[in-house]
């Protein structure tokens, strides 16, 4: 390794090994495994672990639970899967027990055993050992010696060295295999506790997916609801919602597995009932074996298991094969007494229940789920007096000075998605009155909530705000309701908040209330409309001053909208307005503030030369050119706004996308205008001749000198001449075209993180 690099690499494993710093596209990651992958190929692995303690500590820092990123821990296992790939740098890995490393065997493992299954003759080997393969009957003898040892480990490396050969090998030798090896499995299931608990669901619900042994005689569904039997509730919820996922399993192991999924909400109710019966999650049967007891004793696993229960039932309700009839109304009431609990507001007449109210009294994590639940519970209906408790609930959340932020955020995500349900009458997307007293009650929840000290909670009460503005702005009730508020007028004061990221909100609230005609009212009746004039001035200045990039982005993306709507203030001046926004995006030193503004000049462009339509090459009539004098007046109108300096500059911006977006905008102009014959001018014109020099000159990187004035027939004669085709190829390269070598691939990816100076990158 170069010692430029060695010198950069500790600092680029640091980067890698922080969760909290923003790391490089999936690009420069590959671009790193592939470098290493060279370096391995040419020398010695161990040598260059040696010299760089760091890669060592990399590979055993992402180790430690932490919120790494996916990307950042899969480039980290194929970099240790390219270490190990030799036999002395796997020696020296072999002093670290992580998981990688077992894990990566049993993929060996695998890969072998299929290896030397294929070679047998046409049809499924035996059950005998002898008509195995040797190399097949020593790896599994090996496994089968380990499912028999009472030492946990050695039996979850054999599970998941099973579950990874059901799950990729699909041969009729895998239900030799399952068959030979059923038995051994089944047996684990009389030890107590269950050894490898885990292990052994991803095993079996990975033979229940494989093609040809579900259907199999093997004894796998009778395994199946042994274990649902056999395991703690924490351990069956994921075996019992891989059931229920299965296409083809028997009725009564699916009622089997529900019940298991529901039986801890069934001791929720079943604890904080005010009187005797059956929750209703449950048949008469099962709900007379349920008692609050079942719930574990401990805040810790109640909590887990309940969350996990809720998050459970999350991911079965949308899908297809999900139970039938769907126990809606429990699950309704299951929810909100959650919430209850966790709030205070519960009443439980039980010990059992002042108890788990003990537990569960603000709990944030239950809080969060529970609300989860609840908004995609939304997609039911319900009684009207359940719905009632539904929105008390949450109203009650929405109102709590105790709330946290994630939970005021998901009680607002949670709100709308039931208010969406709210309509009675099929096709029709008004609230009913319910929804609309109950709107009056939370408008000055919302206006508290807009004056918080908390910067996040202000931030997704102006994100509910937007959703409601986009969604109802136009329904009278609505509309009363929230002008006769004080919302609007925050949300403006919003504008000048000090945090970014809520200024950014205001924006788009704002944005999306002007163009519903819900601004504050003007001050006085000779200025109408002023209020709008006022707010697109405030965008402008926002656009233009604000130090921060989400602020603009949001003003951007704004503007672009009031553009593709016929917003009034646009209306009056569209040129002016296009114009000005031009101006000022293209001095954005923010990429995208400055793509966003391609996306307004595109808008501005198709509403001026009309909508793109393809034609089919086969027509019979050739596609009838535009008429030269509407195409001038538009192209001169493009002009005027200068769009077309906008867009050239764009063409050479250093960032790749912005390039790209502007490379494809000027191909569209290009072929819109191409049938019109009228509008060419001469290849040797002075005019075309100074146009295209001043565009060297900023390819170049020297862009202080303006186009001025432009000619359509200018603009179309360089066009035309330009190789557009060929830069969008160029574009499309890779981010390290222009200079390639691993140490300018390591200073890029450090200079993501602000390491080193933007000038010392060249990653676009």
């Amino acid at each position: 390794m170069d010692p430029e690099c060695s010198q950069l690499l500790p600092a680029l494993c640091a980067v890698l090994a922080d969760p909290r710093q923003p790391m490089a596209d999936d690009t420069c990651l590959e671009k790193l495994l592939d470098w290493f992958k060279t370096i391995t190929e040419a020398g010695s692995s161990l040598l260059l672990l040696q010299e760089n303690p760091c890669l060592v500590e990399l590979l055993c820092h992402v180790l430690k639970p932490q919120d790494l990123s996916s990307r950042v821990l899969s480039f980290s296992l194929r970099l240790t899967g390219v270490f190990a790939a030799q036999e002395d740098c796997f020696q020296y890995l072999q002093g670290d027990s992580s998981l990688f490393v077992a894990s990566a065997a049993g993929q060996l493992l695998v890969h072998i055993l299929s290896l030397s299954m294929r070679g047998l003759a046409e049809g499924p080997p035996g059950l005998q050992a002898d008509d195995w393969p040797p190399c097949a009957q020593k790896i599994v003898g090996h496994i089968e010696e380990s499912l028999r040892s009472t030492a946990t480990p050695q039996i979850t490396q054999a599970l998941n060295v099973l579950t990874t050969t059901f799950s990729h090998c699909h041969d009729p030798w895998t239900q030799v295999l399952w068959v030979r090896l059923h038995p051994l499995v089944a047996a684990l299931l009389e030890k107590d506790p269950v050894p490898a608990a885990h292990s052994l669901v991803d095993l079996l619900l990975s033979v229940a997916r494989s093609p040809g042994l579900s259907s199999s005689s093997c004894g796998l569904w009778e395994t199946l609801a042994q274990t649902v039997s056999h395991l703690s509730p924490t351990q069956a919820g994921l075996l019992a919602l891989g059931i229920l996922k299965l296409q083809d399993c028997p009725q009564a192991l699916r009622a089997q597995a529900f019940a298991v999924l529901l039986q801890p909400l069934a001791c929720v109710l079943k604890a904080t009932a005010q009187g005797p019966g059956p929750s209703g999650l449950l048949d008469s049967t099962a709900a007379d074996s349920v008692t609050a007891d079942m719930l574990p004793p401990s805040k810790a696993a109640c909590v887990g298991l309940l969350c996990r229960t809720l998050a459970h039932l999350e991911l079965l309700l949308p899908l297809p094969q999900r139970p039938c009839p769907w126990p809606q109304v429990p699950l309704l009431g299951a929810a909100v007494t959650l919430l209850q609990l966790c709030g205070g507001s519960g009443s439980p007449a039980s010990d059992a229940g002042r108890q788990l109210c003990a537990l569960l009294l603000g709990c944030v994590r239950v809080q969060r789920a529970a609300l989860d639940f609840l908004g995609t519970l939304s997609q039911e209906t319900g009684p009207p007096e359940l719905v009632t408790q539904v929105f008390a609930v949450l109203l009650e959340y929405l109102r709590s000075p105790d709330s946290s932020p994630t939970v005021l955020k998901k009680a607002f995500q949670a709100t709308f998605r039931w208010l969406l349900s709210s309509p009675r009458t099929p096709g029709c997307s008004d609230l009913d009155s319910d929804a609309v007293l109950f709107l009056r009650e939370l408008l000055p929840v919302l206006q508290k909530r807009l004056c918080s000290p908390c910067w996040e909670v202000r931030d997704s009460s102006l994100e509910f705000l937007t959703q409601m503005t986009r969604r109802w702005g136009g329904q009278a009730g609505f509309r009363h309701a929230l002008l006769a508020s004080e919302v609007p007028r925050l949300t403006e004061q919003l504008l000048r908040d000090p945090e970014s990221y809520v200024r950014a909100s205001a924006v788009t609230a704002m944005g999306q209330l002007s163009s519903q005609g819900l601004c504050v009212p003007s001050a006085g009746p000779e200025h109408p409309g002023g209020q709008q004039k006022s707010l697109l001035g405030e965008l402008l200045h926002i656009l233009s001053a604000d130090s921060e990039g989400f602020p603009r982005r949001a003003v951007m993306q704004v503007f672009t909208q009031w553009l593709r709507d016929s917003h009034a203030d646009v209306v009056g001046d569209t040129e002016q307005f296009v114009a000005g926004v031009l101006q000022v995006a293209g001095q954005d030193l923010d990429w995208e503030v400055r793509a966003q503004g391609l996306e307004l000049a595109l808008v501005f462009l198709e509403q001026t030369l009309g909508p793109s339509r393809s034609h089919c090459p086969y027509a019979v009539t050739p596609p009838v050119a535009a008429p030269a004098g509407p195409l001038t007046q538009a192209l001169q109108s493009l002009c005027r706004v200068r769009l077309f300096e906008f867009a050239f500059r764009a063409l050479f911006d250093c960032d790749r996308p912005v390039a790209q977006k502007s490379c494809d905008l000027l191909l569209l102009l290009r072929a819109k205008t191409a049938s019109s014959s009228s509008l060419q001018e001469p290849r040797s014109s002075p005019d075309v001749a100074s146009v295209e020099a001043a565009l060297q000159r900023w390819r170049a990187g020297d862009q202080a000198q303006p186009l001025g004035d432009l000619e359509p027939e200018v603009v179309l004669a360089v066009l035309r001449s330009m190789d557009l085709e060929g830069l969008r190829g160029a574009l499309a390269e890779s981010s390290d075209h222009v200079e390639k070598s691993p140490q300018s691939l390591l200073q890029d990816m450090l200079a993501t993180v602000g390491i080193r100076g933007e000038n010392e990158a060249d990653c676009y």
